[in-house]
């Protein structure tokens, strides 16, 4: 049996396999093949997220989903940027606004993340002045981020780590009581050593937005900056930035001081529920397939990934097309 799916300008034949279910993180239950024989790695991947997204109904709301997997399957062609320095890669959500900066008080959980930074900054210092050396260079672009850019991870792939999160019981409360719609990539602490720099690049995906909440900004604010397109900005102490990643963007640190920041990665305001919510489906089952591989690259830290714009998927490439 063929099931036929239509979306402007692509047309994807699927064979409806047989599935049995399974449930999963984001809420979906998970299906999984009853026979996968002589199925690629890649293959298996794709029903199984197809066979979700079929079972999640709503197909009209999920249109732009649909058309997502069509574009990272590279069956559609890959997106052009929508304004100058918007870098897109394939993994991309149609007729989302794309600006390099948004306004804090665009969403209304920014301002209650600002009046907890001073408890947040509180216990990272307590914990920064004993345990520096947790502070690691894990991302899997090291020539890009620099050898003075280093962080802890309280959550990665939408999993929180425990290992780390312990450390920040404050923290961690104040940031799961908040209305966060958290995204897939992730809740860190950065720091930035002095005489550093973070080179430009793109994170890629057009769906996700980012914060930055200024902890320990050296004494000379203007000694620490982020360029996201033209613009540059400056952190201040207890305050957040928020911009689009997917723009080319780049820091410096040319202060004699850490620059501390805790950064949150959350879903685009113009995405439904539902299509978060398919979103997180999808990269639960990439991170079910390639989680451990995606860990391994990046805790060899003495090894670069390959360059690619698609940053995030860098160390499982091969499951996106090609």
């Amino acid at each position: 049996l063929l099931l036929l799916i239509w979306l402007p300008g692509a047309t994807a034949l699927l064979p409806r396999p047989r599935w049995t279910v399974s449930a999963g993180r984001s809420g979906v239950a998970s299906l999984r093949m009853s026979s996968q024989e002589g199925l690629s790695r890649k293959e298996r991947f794709w029903r199984e997220v197809e066979g979700n997204l079929r079972m999640m109904g709503q197909a009209q709301e999920l249109r732009r989903v649909y058309k997502f997997v069509l574009t990272a399957k590279g069956q559609l062609p890959a997106p052009e940027g929508l304004a100058e320095y918007h870098m897109p890669c394939e993994e991309f959500v149609e007729d989302l606004t794309a600006k390099p900066w948004w306004e804090p008080g665009d969403f209304p959980w920014m301002e209650k993340l600002e009046e907890q930074a001073p408890a947040i900054s509180k216990e990272l210092e307590s914990y920064y002045s004993q345990q520096t050396g947790s502070f690691v260079c894990d991302s899997a672009q090291r020539q890009v981020m620099g050898e003075g850019w280093s962080a802890v991870r309280l959550q990665r792939m939408g999993v929180w780590r425990e290992e780390n999160t312990q450390n920040f019981p404050v923290t961690t409360e104040i940031l799961k009581g908040l209305d966060i719609p958290f995204a897939v990539r992730g809740v860190m602490f950065a720091r930035q050593v002095p005489d550093s720099g973070v080179a430009p690049h793109s994170d890629a995906r057009n769906f996700i937005l980012t914060t930055h909440l200024g902890l320990k900004v050296p004494s000379d604010p203007t000694k620490a900056w982020i360029q996201v397109g033209a613009e540059r900005r400056n952190w201040e102490q207890n305050k957040a930035l928020v911009f689009d990643t997917c723009f080319q963007h780049s820091t410096g640190n040319e202060s004699e001081e850490d620059r501390l920041v805790l950064i949150i990665d959350f879903w685009h305001p113009e995405l439904s529920p539902v299509e978060r919510n398919a979103l997180q489906m999808i990269y639960d089952v990439r991170n079910k397939y390639d989680g451990k591989l995606v860990r391994a690259t990046e805790n060899d830290k003495g090894k670069d990934a390959p360059a690619s714009t698609g940053g995030f998927f860098d160390a499982v490439k091969n499951i996106f097309g090609g």
